[in-house]
């Protein structure tokens, strides 16, 4: 039965893999050939490998074995599964894909033939029957083809056995399976890859043995080929790695540990996809029991940071259940304390992130003395620590750099320490993919280069609004009005924050309000660009109507540049005394 199922293409170069170098190997050697019942003995040694004899199957020119060997050890090693209560199918999958197993069996086959090292009864066994009798003494218990089926190495193999011995073979296959379902079968969250690589790019502080051994393991996986990819991309390798990085899992009860802490975590408001996510970033978790699992999370809900959102920081920042970041907390706490930070900033910069509970002190220190520099002291301190708290994970010659940047536009150390406290996250950018692309655009529609410092000075946050999504974007609308380039330019000089506004809520209905109801060119907004900082309702429209029912035609600038009591005195002859608002600040055009 088992030959005909056996697939008839199979040959040595498809079913082999390449043969791996190794030092030793297992030799089953007997005290005593001639005795009726043999007592084998496991001994290591150094292999010679065997001359070939006459007529011997094995290939000349590598001692590999023949086409016919192999698909004998096949059935054999099937059907010793089979005799291990493993299904006939599973048992066929697990000898096609375990061909060193295989090798090994037909190499202590021929070893004992070659050194007529058989007792008398076993010495008349077939070939297939003498490979049954090896792989029954091997003592694994068939462990030694699944694992390497599952895609393990012989010597992992070997050590899983080992380190599994107590377990019988179909348990473990339901176990393996178990494991991969709960943790392979949804994808992964597609932010996992990143938030490994920024917290071990930001981890700085001594780590505990739960954090130790989950860098060692993405370490590993970093060193193979696809990186830390492979834990989105391939399942099965990514059940294989962790495996190695944690054997000890397959020793956990499927029922009595792991389904329980899964759906622990699942009660406590996780999403099953997230749960993956938190797995694979920090496996350690599925060794503890519900009771620590508890305490760390009730740890957690007393950092006045998460309250109510610990759910939200457990997804980002699983690794904040172990014990380093945990006590670490306090020490960033207490140092932003320290520094007169307020402790709402302190929330707002760790919810924003979380990657600095894995900071040392030391560093932050460092950042806030480039700060200071600045001058970002007190309130500026706090207002750009809740805003930009991704600047404080900034390396200090990173952050030197944006400000070299600046200074070598003409801006000198006190302007960029307001550039800074005003839009701090310009020194969190790019210089190559941000700040110099965004310099190149304003260059591109008339910005030269000695008016960029005055534009910059007055709205930098131009050099963090999108360009393609944005920038361009409004910069097109314009141009479909029918201005041109040159002219888009000149308004940007004399005012910065024109591309700040949004077309929708500010440029479009600014606009028709100017041609349809004012009966103005678009041309005027050229040399009044200011114009779109106004409010529509409580400016533009009330002193429009007050011109247009005196009969009076000024200019936009006349018409909106002057204060309440100026445009009271000159057009209606009275001081109105703040009846109309003064122009939208150019800090919420965006």
């Amino acid at each position: 039965m088992l030959s005909r199922l056996w697939p008839p293409h199979i040959h040595t170069a498809s079913f082999l893999l390449p043969e791996l170098p190794r030092p030793h190997h297992f030799l089953l050697l007997s005290s005593n050939a001639c005795r009726r019942t043999p007592t084998f003995h496991f001994r290591l040694e150094r292999r010679r490998r065997p001359r070939p004899r006459r007529g011997s199957s094995i290939c000349c020119c590598c001692g590999s074995a023949s086409e016919w060997e192999l698909k004998e050890a096949g059935i054999a090693v099937s059907t010793f599964l089979q005799g291990l209560g493993v299904s006939e199918e599973e048992s066929l999958s697990i000898a096609f894909k375990s061909p060193s197993y295989s090798n090994m069996l037909v190499e202590s086959v021929r070893d004992l033939d070659q050194h007529s090292m058989w007792n008398s009864d076993s010495a008349s066994l077939g070939f297939r029957e003498k490979l049954l009798h090896i792989a029954s003494l091997k003592g694994d218990n068939g462990k030694l083809p699944y694992f390497e089926s599952l895609g393990f190495t012989l010597s992992s193999s070997i050590t899983l056995a080992r380190y599994l011995s107590s377990q019988n073979l179909p348990s473990l296959m339901h176990k393996v399976a178990s494991i991969k379902d709960h943790f392979f079968s949804h994808q992964a969250d597609h932010l996992l890859i990143n938030n490994i690589r920024r917290m071990m790019l930001h981890l700085s502080i001594p780590i505990d043995d739960d954090l130790q051994h989950t860098l060692s393991f993405f370490e590993k996986l970093e060193a193979r080929r696809g990186g830390l990819n492979v834990l989105l991309s391939d399942k099965d390798t990514a059940f294989r790695h962790l495996i190695d990085s944690f054997p000890r899992l397959l020793s956990l009860s499927l029922d009595n540990h792991i389904v329980p802490i899964i759906d622990f975590l699942h009660n406590i408001g996780l999403p099953r996809v997230h749960i993956t996510t938190i797995i694979l970033s920090f496996p350690p978790i599925l060794f503890w029991n519900i009771q620590l699992l508890k305490a760390r999370l009730f740890a957690l809900k007393q950092i006045h940071v998460v309250d109510k959102d610990y759910i939200k920081l457990l997804i980002r920042y699983p690794w904040v259940l172990s014990t380093s970041i945990q006590e670490n907390y306090e020490e960033v706490h207490g140092f932003f304390l320290s520094e007169k930070v307020r402790k709402i900033c302190i929330d707002s910069a760790i919810r924003g992130q979380p990657y600095l509970l894995g900071c040392s002190t030391g560093k932050l220190k460092s950042m806030l003395d480039q700060l200071a520099d600045l001058g970002v002291k007190g309130n500026k301190l706090d207002r750009v620590i809740a805003r930009s708290p991704q600047l404080l994970l900034r390396k200090p010659r990173d952050f030197l750099q944006v400000v070299l940047f600046f200074e070598n536009m003409g801006l000198d150390r006190e302007i960029v320490g307001r550039i800074l406290s005003r839009c701090p996250e310009i020194f969190a950018a790019s210089i190559n993919k941000t700040l110099k692309r965004k310099i190149e655009f304003l260059s591109g529609v008339g910005v030269s280069e000695a008016y960029l410092p005055g534009v910059i000075r007055k709205y930098p946050e131009l050099l963090v609004t999108d360009t393609d999504k944005t920038i361009l974007h409004r910069l097109m609308y314009l141009m479909k009005l029918g201005l041109s380039e040159k002219e888009i330019g000149f308004m940007v000089r004399t005012f910065s924050p024109l591309f700040g506004y949004s077309i929708e809520e500010v440029l479009r209905p600014k606009i028709e309000f100017l041609v349809k109801s004012m009966k103005r060119p678009v041309q005027e907004v050229v040399d009044y660009p200011r114009y779109f900082s106004y409010s529509l309702e409580k400016k533009i429209k009330p002193r429009y109507f007050v011109l247009k029912g005196r009969h009076i035609e000024c200019s936009l600038k006349d018409m909106l540049g002057k204060n309440d009591e100026e445009f009271a005195a000159e057009f209606m002859g009275v001081g109105l005394g703040g009846m109309l608002d003064p122009p939208l600040s150019s800090e919420n055009v965006l």
